[in-house]
């Protein structure tokens, strides 16, 4: 049964009658009366600010919705954030969206979310600033079993806070730290690649601390990574990319913009590692796409990255089909490059071969 519920009292009133005309045999006299499967049917077709409301109309509704609560999003409040998560803290929580426009959450409120969603997997706190230590020592004895951390733009964090996390929370899988300065060194990503060997995908944009040494650490101890964003991080230098290269075979997206310290060596030795790890050796034209062709990079951003060389990048480019500098694709993305105006993917150089059949 579908039931629009409106926004007024009188609307509810006759959506209430009209739901008791067809449940003949059950006795139900109040709104509190409603079974909790039917509830929460209810409160499947409405939004999260519905939900919140609804958690408010009786014990017997909040009670209910705590138990079937498992995901929120809270993106839409611009006020009194923090004290809505006090409120709902309690509703064991598995996926919690707390992404703000302007700081409002405090260490109070995350610290209340630890103490009772234990069982929480996903969690953003995008851009809030207020939140400083204290919050992730929380989180790491509260909430072992996070998988996805949105920790993007908070800048008061230390990178032993970040270490200590990864010590509890081990099945991390998706970790954003991207602008997270104070958080990110060499330290923050020894502690990765020691404590989370699951680690698939990481934002380390513009995190200006990390080197080499870091960079390294990393990916001989996360041999599963997918995804890996240094963008703007300025220090590090072919080494990472070689490592990588070597490590992390399952790698399919790596930003490297404006990591001016890239050079062909590091061109080089991702192609290098594409020809080795792909069943064959060398690559075969063909019409259907291999299993490889699906699994190795499909993204790479060399932008701003002026010291490489249209040989290497387009070595690049042929080892890995995915890869596209064509119209609408724009997988390899070389903005600021202009010696690398002439790097072409396959479809490009396809497309030229095919002009002068078709002018037969």
């Amino acid at each position: 049964m579908v039931m629009v519920v409106g926004e007024t009292s009188m609307e509810l009133d006759q959506c209430f009658q009209m739901m008791m005309m067809k449940m003949e045999g059950v006795s139900i006299k109040e709104w509190k009366d409603i079974p909790v499967e039917l509830l929460m049917r209810i409160l499947s077709l409405v939004d999260d600010r519905n939900v919140i409301a609804a958690s408010g109309v009786c014990c017997g509704w909040r009670d209910a919705i705590s138990l079937g609560l498992t995901r929120l999003r809270l993106s839409w409040c611009n006020n009194n954030m923090n004290s809505l998560v006090l409120s709902l803290a309690p509703k064991f929580l598995q996926t919690l969206i707390l992404r703000q426009d302007k700081p409002q959450l405090e260490d109070n409120a995350v610290e209340a979310i630890a103490n009772h969603c234990h069982e929480l997997q996903e969690l953003d706190l995008s851009k809030s600033l207020k939140l400083t230590d204290r919050s992730l020592y929380a989180l790491a004895h509260g909430c072992p079993n996070l998988t996805k951390l949105n920790l993007s733009g908070c800048t008061s964090f230390s990178d032993k806070a970040i270490a200590y996390l990864t010590t509890f929370c081990r099945n991390l899988k998706v970790l954003n730290l991207c602008g997270c300065v104070n958080a990110v060194s060499d330290y923050t990503l020894e502690a990765i690649g020691n404590n989370c060997n699951q680690m698939q995908s990481l934002n380390l944009g513009w995190c200006e601390k990390i080197s080499d040494d870091g960079v390294m650490s990393l990916a001989y101890g996360c041999p599963d990574l997918r995804t890996l964003d240094l963008c703007g991080c300025v220090l590090i230098t072919d080494e990472s990319v070689v490592a990588l290269a070597d490590w992390c075979v399952h790698l399919r997206s790596l930003g490297l913009y404006y990591c001016r310290n890239i050079t062909d060596r590091a061109m080089y030795s991702l192609a290098q590692s594409g020809v080795k790890n792909k069943p064959g050796g060398q690559w075969k034209s063909s019409a259907k796409k291999s299993k490889f062709d699906e699994e190795g990079l499909r993204s790479l951003n060399i932008s701003q990255c002026t010291a490489l060389t249209p040989s290497a990048v387009q070595a690049v480019c042929d080892t890995f089909p995915a890869l596209h500098t064509c119209s609408g694709r724009h997988s390899l993305v070389m903005s600021g490059c202009l010696n690398l105006t002439s790097v072409h993917c396959a479809c490009i150089l396809q497309a030229h071969r095919a002009v002068p059949h078709s002018a037969h």
